[in-house]
């Protein structure tokens, strides 16, 4: 195989992930994860993702305990 055909197989693999690249960015399965990313820095900052609600059960358990000793929120 010389450097020509080696070249012409490698566009055309790229050419080829390419293109599976925007089918998947614009794909409809993926517009509700793609509209939650573009809204976040809109996101009000009590508010955490849907992916983190394990992160803020914890908080709402540490601020529990907290209210309970009396401790001020820092």
């Amino acid at each position: 195989m010389d450097t020509g055909t080696f070249r012409g197989l490698m566009t055309l693999i790229l050419i080829f992930a390419f293109i599976g690249i925007a089918l998947w960015a614009y794909s409809k399965r993926r517009k509700p994860d793609f509209d939650e990313a573009a809204n976040l820095p809109f996101a009000d900052d009590d508010e955490l993702p849907t992916s983190d609600k394990h992160a803020s059960r914890e908080r709402d358990s540490e601020a529990h305990s907290r209210k309970d000793r009396g401790d001020k929120k820092l």
